[in-house]
């Protein structure tokens, strides 16, 4: 599925709630407030829209998305920021349902943001495992805080209990993300190559093929930009500003930093490149930020090729 091209062409804009979507198209503008997914996807059939552009709002949207992908309709989901960021720009102060609704349709109209790609039921599935494992990991932390700050030994007795409730939901979500990845013989391929790689952990290599599936299909560039490690220049004439990264997948950017911090003093490719990163001046945030991005670059082209960690061949792919 691609973007269109067409300025008349038809373009649907979705703004989501807890209960309900509000729908615009463009050009008619015509308006509806839809309680079912099944009825929207039913009448934008009728349609027969170019893209359909929804604002993510936390999850509400994927019982949206999901049917419209099923029924062969173009879908772009895209950072609500943006859509803000374009009403400013178009002057468009007021927000309700309905006014967002347009906004979004006219920013696709504008934009032409991105296509997704329908995921399939099991890659979905991974996702959601590897998403609840993230949730439960930060909600045991804040449980953590709460027990070193805690001082009656009720408080403290409760708190330990939730978090070996936490313990055993843990054990059961890892158990079912390792039985559903080697249920999948691709994906647990991909896992092996990916944790050849010294300073690659279970953790990355799990996250890296649940949320990054375009991993080994796109370039060095492509793939970079899509996570949210590419450096952005900030030029204006004379004024050579700091480039700086925007954007991206924030969930596997954080995996990936934590990976690169390990490879670059275990991985003989990364550590030599931090090391001429250093020896030129670069303060640790942005070597950390480049050595990510290496990594990176090196497990795409590693899932391209499908040939085990070989420092030297490696080499050659980035």
């Amino acid at each position: 599925m691609s973007a269109p091209n067409d300025a008349h062409c038809v373009i649907v804009g979705i703004d989501v709630d807890k209960d309900s979507a509000d729908v615009c198209l463009l050009p008619e503008g015509r308006r509806w407030t839809f309680r079912e997914p099944a009825e929207m996807v039913q009448e934008l059939i009728q349609q027969q829209p170019s893209l359909v552009v929804i604002e993510a709002t936390g999850g509400y949207e994927r019982r949206w998305v999901a049917p419209l992908l099923d029924a062969g309709i173009c879908v772009a989901v895209v950072n609500p920021k943006r859509i803000r960021d374009f009403a400013r720009a178009m002057g468009y102060l007021a927000k309700t349902d309905a006014i967002d609704a347009g906004v979004i349709a006219e920013y696709g109209r504008v934009a032409q943001p991105r296509p997704l790609e329908k995921m399939p039921a099991k890659q979905a599935e991974l996702q959601e495992l590897v998403n609840r494992r993230r949730q439960l990991l930060g909600m045991r932390t804040m449980e953590q805080n709460r027990k070193g700050s805690a001082i009656s030994t009720a408080t403290r007795r409760s708190v330990e209990k939730i978090l070996k409730a936490f313990e055993r939901e843990l054990d059961h979500l890892e158990t079912a993300i390792t039985e559903l990845l080697e249920s999948d013989d691709d994906w647990r391929d991909k896992v092996r190559l990916l944790r050849d790689v010294p300073g690659v952990g279970p953790i990355t290599g799990v996250t890296l093929v649940a949320e990054v599936p375009e991993l080994g299909k796109l370039n060095r560039q492509e793939i970079a930009a899509l996570v949210g490690v590419a450096p952005y220049n900030r030029d204006s004439g004379q004024f050579k500003g700091k480039r700086f990264i925007a954007g991206g997948r924030s969930h596997v950017r954080s995996v990936l930093y934590l990976a690169a911090l390990s490879a670059s003093r275990h991985n003989p490719l990364v550590r030599r490149f931090a090391e001429r990163l250093k020896a030129t001046g670069k303060p640790p945030k942005v070597r950390i930020t480049a050595c990510a991005r290496k990594l990176l670059v090196i497990l795409n082209a590693l899932l391209k090729t499908k040939n085990p960690w070989d420092p030297l061949r490696c080499v050659q792919g980035t």
